[in-house]
């Protein structure tokens, strides 16, 4: 009869584990890099602006136009 309990019990036994190791991490094991904690949060780089006019530098750089 308790032979049937252990297959049945055995994924939410693993899954408190899991739980627990993951707690343990987060609050008991010192931070790998503690000056990550006191620096600035990382910003996003602005986002890019397309070019509206690639012909215009690309005569200024090969001195040929597209119109000739």
């Amino acid at each position: 009869m308790y032979a049937l309990l252990f297959p049945v019990l055995a994924p939410f036994v693993l899954l408190a584990m899991l739980m627990g190791l993951s707690w343990w991490e987060d609050h008991l094991l010192p931070s790998a890099t503690p000056e990550e904690t006191a620096a600035e949060p990382v910003r996003a780089p602005a986002a890019l602006v397309p070019d509206r006019e690639p012909a215009r530098i690309a005569v200024a750089l090969t001195g040929h136009g597209a119109r000739s």
